[in-house]
């Protein structure tokens, strides 16, 4: 009788084994087989990180293999089961695998086909259209679209952690927990004592040292001890956590009526302030998107403010971007001064403090949540409706969304809801985070998302004219890694733009994210379908660039950039001034956040800048959900290209006093996790 031989790997996370009884059966092309336990007497099988063979005997030939079942039945408690993968070793002596990397949770089943990706068109056997259908249809119950709140994209219909498919929950929830997390930091950071002292200021700058030098790492001291410089000012908009922002000024706006007589004592050219415009050698940040945002008012012991400055930044002679005026809120007037390196020292230095508060802001909502962690749970929740497993876009994107759903949820369950600890510290807490997203979905737009794209949109793409801006460097170097990659994986499944057109569940993925996660918004700029290979090439390096590279820009470096209270501080307590001439610097830290919001904010970002254990990183893919010799050499140069930009990226930072590291591909997560 013929016989097969299985190999069944246990996943090695925690709870990963399993005690309750397993059975395997065999679809072939020629017939079924019975249902076979998998059980060797005197041996526990299925322990965590587990790899057991066992003897499989039919009665029958069943042909070619096509589908292997796995059932779970209860031995004594219920026992989830996290199975990696199943080789069969067949009659003949060929071998066959079947990829997992999914739970089985209660009396469950679940159906493997091999590891060949497979498009649609591919399937002419009933039995494999009618497992791609069923597949799908139990995902769509499973994955549901929910508004969290009007005009946010939609997001995994969820209340809770726990409501979560098993598949896609953190293998610990503790290791997630937010306020367990911020708690242990400001115990690591040796904090703890001042998070309770709300209302009570500092006493000056160096107070704040308190909170600071117990932990401490090469740019964040040198943040502490160069802040109030100018260069330290502007080279922030290039290479700080918000690198999005600053743009190439062609014409001053009407409301910035800055001239030269302002600016001229910061000028190093000889030139006219439009003379100086048309060279390209002035930039601006406007913060608009901050104009009329409710700011905090959930401690009513406590008044939070909030303003919407535009600031005028200059390159000088040495290459370097440097604030040549400040102006704090949007409507020009006699109570909205333009500020300058040439007034009081308290008041630039306030002015400038107000520029870096708004940008905190706009950082951690729009930059960090909106346009990182939002954008991926879309295309995560689309790919779990739209794509069945054996899709080989499924598998390339699968490690790009893991635990991303996980953290937004349990974001969504204590950070950024009502009372969640995003009100503790941030004066766009209790409701103006949400105004902030309502608003700039109105400029998340598909090209916006195109690394490219969006520098050159800024004009910023000259290497020659804006010679320091690493955040641009290295995230082009690790685009055009990716698109590579990606590129090279739609042309082995797809052979020609007519089977990306025809492929049905491709453009379902693509239509879903358009109608669910950009509200159907033809101003977005996304794409209803996709037509050619080199656009889907495009669209996917999109969703694997912003979930990995994208998000290590903006999330890594919180700890660096904003451990330095006055540099970030999330919120001020005085309103912006109104006239010049009046600053002092106890006015100064009576407006920066109070001991126990310090704390909490510390606490946060040292918490959001940690790595997850075992971290997978860009190009890192130990999940085979692949099997085939084509991708698995993609793959191969895929990481060999990432390790020569590390190379690349290394050499440039030997001796830099502020070295750049956060898209170092050996930094990159592969996914939005944290």
């Amino acid at each position: 009788m013929p016989s097969y031989t299985v190999t069944v790997a246990t996943g090695s996370q925690w709870f990963a084994g399993t005690d309750d009884y397993i059975y395997l059966s065999l679809v072939g092309s020629a017939g079924c087989s019975e249902k076979h336990l998998l059980d060797k007497p005197f041996y526990n099988d299925f322990e965590r990180g587990a790899v057991d063979s066992y003897d499989v005997t039919v009665d029958e030939e069943l042909g070619d293999i096509q589908l292997v079942k796995i059932e779970k039945r209860k031995y004594w408690l219920h026992d989830d089961w996290y199975l990696k993968y199943i080789t069969l070793k067949t009659p003949c002596g060929d071998y066959i695998e079947f990829p997992c990397y999914r739970w089985i949770t209660g009396e469950g089943e679940i159906v493997l086909r091999d590891g060949r990706a497979k498009l649609a068109c591919d399937d002419q056997i009933h039995i494999l259209k009618q497992h791609r259908r069923k597949e799908l249809e139990t995902r769509q119950k499973q994955y549901r679209w929910m508004e969290w709140n009007p005009g946010f994209p939609l997001s995994i219909d969820a209340k809770y952690h726990k409501d979560l498919p098993r598949d896609i929950q953190f293998d610990s929830e503790k290791g997630v927990d937010f306020v367990l997390n911020y708690s242990k930091a400001m115990e690591n950071l040796f904090i703890n004592r001042f998070m309770h002292m709300f209302q009570s200021s500092w006493s000056d700058f160096a107070d704040f040292e308190k909170i600071f030098v117990k932990i401490s790492n090469t740019i964040s001291e040198r943040v502490m001890k160069h802040w109030q410089e100018d260069l330290m000012f502007g080279y922030q908009f290039l290479n700080g956590c918000n690198p999005v922002m600053i743009q190439r000024c062609t014409k001053l706006p009407e409301k910035f009526p800055v001239t030269t007589e302002m600016v001229e004592c910061s000028l190093e050219r000889n030139l006219t302030l439009e003379q100086e415009i048309e060279q390209g050698n002035i930039f601006i940040v406007d913060f608009e998107l901050l104009d009329g945002i409710d700011a905090n008012k959930t401690d009513p012991c406590t008044l939070q403010f909030l303003a919407a400055p535009i600031c005028l930044l200059y390159k000088n002679l040495a290459n370097k971007i440097v604030p040549i005026a400040i102006q704090l809120n949007q409507v020009p007037g006699d109570e909205n001064p333009i500020f300058l390196p040439s007034d009081a020292k308290y008041d630039w230095l306030l002015a400038k403090i107000w520029v870096r508060s708004s940008d905190f802001h706009v950082h951690q909502t729009i930059t960090h949540l909106l346009r990182t962690h939002l954008v991926s749970e879309v295309f995560g929740i689309a790919m779990y409706r739209q794509l069945p497993a054996v899709h080989p876009i499924f598998k390339l994107l699968v490690a790009h969304v893991r635990f991303t759903i996980a953290i937004n949820t349990k974001a969504r369950e204590q950070l950024i809801c009502e009372y969640g600890l995003f009100d503790k510290a941030n004066a766009t807490g209790g409701g103006g985070h949400v105004q902030m997203v309502q608003r700039a979905m109105q400029d998340l737009t598909y090209t916006s998302l195109c690394f490219p794209e969006a520098i050159k949109a800024r004009g910023m793409d000259s290497t020659e004219d804006i010679p320091y801006y690493f955040y641009r460097d290295d995230g082009l170097l690790v685009w055009e890694a990716i698109n590579t990659f990606t590129a090279e994986v739609v042309g082995i499944y797809y052979k020609s733009d007519q089977v990306v057109a025809e492929d049905q569940e491709l453009q379902d993925f693509v239509k879903d994210v358009y109608v669910y996660g950009m509200r159907g918004k033809k101003t977005s700029g996304f794409p209803k379908s996709i037509k050619t290979r080199e656009k889907l090439s495009e669209y996917l390096t999109v969703v694997i660039f912003t979930a990995s590279a994208q998000h290590a820009a903006v999330n890594f470096g919180q700890y660096d950039w904003c451990s330095w209270i006055p540099n970030a501080p999330p919120t001020m307590r005085a309103p912006p001034p109104t006239t010049k001439g009046v600053v002092t610097i106890e006015q100064i830290v009576d407006t920066l956040p109070d001991r126990g919001r310090s704390c909490w904010h510390l606490g946060a970002v040292w918490a959001l800048s940690q790595f997850q254990d075992n971290e997978l990183f860009l190009g890192m893919y130990p999940e085979e959900h692949f099997i085939e010799k084509p991708v698995k050499e993609a793959m191969a140069r895929f990481r060999k290209n990432l390790a020569a930009i590390v190379s690349v990226i290394a050499e440039r930072n030997k001796n830099k006093k502020l070295p750049y590291y956060y898209l170092s591909p050996d930094r990159i997560p592969n996914s939005v996790a944290i």
